[in-house]
């Protein structure tokens, strides 16, 4: 074992056993380490659950994006019998990726040599070959991989024996129910690479210590550092709730089903690894996360609102969110300097209604990959 390995894993074996009062924050190797985001890739993003998108980005029959999943080529269909699939974006002929941009139409048409399948990576046409032992167009078909929609997402997973998604969630699913966000429509979706490590993202993402310090003439005003709370976190998620002041305008109160307390209380939570959700009952977002390496990291976000919303209101929701995000990069990439100092050290985490989640993220990861580092030794 490495040296950075063994730091992470101590780290993590520690994390396992600590309390929230007595936990601290993970060595830099636990990001910076080029082994460890290796055993990541194998055995968090090959072999669990992803959201790579919403319905909506497919919402019409004959629909498809294309998506990177471990770095797995996946273009995700919408068939005409109505059903999500993701599909291999490998043409069967000599591996050209078939759809590089979201599209529609009757069939993805591989560019090279014009290779024909439909949304259910059937091939349909082989320009010029003659059917022959071992290939006939009949016979030929893109691999399909495991999917599921679950709350108007898309969740993937590589393994073809792998659990269904549905059940890993069902707590959190009732927590969130009331806010309907299956009916929640797509006013906002962003793709960028960050030079940072998807962990760094994921403890931005779920922790409210830092709202109203960085955040200070924008989210803070929504959602403040003092209205934060833990939540109990389940084996497949984690997450926090953090109220909205009694005075701030809203546009709506989201859906009937949300009592009082519900409308006026927003749930972050992380869904499996690299997925999180912002869920508020007027407007929502949403961040699905795939590391590109140990310093960067490729992301999609979006933003959902529920019910009508004057375009006014709609443009300073994207504009908070779009600030929101630069403010986070601002520290996020330089993070990433500190983590190599020779002088870097982790400290104290904040109590748990602050950076509960920060522990909550290292037990995750310490249970899914704990094996797998005592495997190395």
């Amino acid at each position: 074992m490495t040296d950075g390995l063994a730091k992470v894993n101590t780290a993590l074996k520690a994390a396992l056993d600590s309390s929230h009062d007595a936990a601290w924050t993970m060595p830099s190797a636990f990001y910076t380490d080029p082994d460890f985001t290796r055993l990541e890739v194998e055995h968090l993003f090959k072999k669990e659950w992803h959201c790579v998108g919403r319905i909506e980005e497919i919402a019409e029959k004959g629909q498809w994006m294309p998506y990177r999943l471990a770095n797995e080529p996946l273009v995700i269909t919408h068939g005409t019998d109505g059903k999500i699939r993701a599909l291999s974006n490998v043409c069967r002929h000599r591996g050209t990726l078939i759809a590089t941009e979201k599209g529609k139409g009757r069939r993805l048409l591989c560019p090279y040599h014009h290779w024909a399948y439909d949304m259910t990576g059937q091939l349909k046409a082989a320009p010029k070959i003659e059917e022959r032992d071992g290939f006939t167009v009949k016979g030929c078909k893109l691999p399909e991989f495991r999917c599921e929609t679950w709350m108007g997402f898309i969740y993937v997973n590589l393994e073809q024996d792998a659990a269904p998604f549905a059940p890993s969630v069902a707590e959190l699913e009732a927590k969130i129910a009331p806010y309907h966000m299956e009916e929640m429509w797509l006013g906002y979706i962003l793709e960028e690479t960050w030079e940072t490590n998807w962990k760094s993202m994921i403890d931005n993402y779920m922790e409210g210590y830092h709202l109203s310090p960085l955040h200070k003439t924008g989210l803070a005003n929504l959602n403040p550092t003092d209205m934060c709370e833990h939540l109990t976190p389940g084996e497949h998620w984690f997450g926090y709730s953090v109220g909205f002041p009694e005075d701030l305008p809203r546009v709506t109160s989201g859906h009937p089903d949300c009592t009082k307390e519900q409308s006026n209380t927003c749930i972050m939570a992380m869904v499996q690894a690299g997925s999180g959700i912002g869920l508020g009952a007027d407007y929502s977002s949403f961040l699905c996360l795939q590391p590109e390496g140990p310093d960067k990291v490729r992301y999609k976000a979006g933003v959902l609102f529920w019910g009508e919303w004057p375009q006014s209101a709609v443009d300073r929701a994207i504009e908070l969110f779009q600030q929101t995000m630069e403010e986070d990069r601002s520290v996020l990439e330089p993070m990433m300097l500190g983590y190599a100092s020779d002088h870097h050290a982790p400290g104290p985490l904040a109590p748990a209604p602050l950076e509960g989640n920060i522990l909550d993220l290292a037990r995750y990861v310490g249970r899914r990959l704990g094996p797998a580092l005592d495997a190395t030794a």
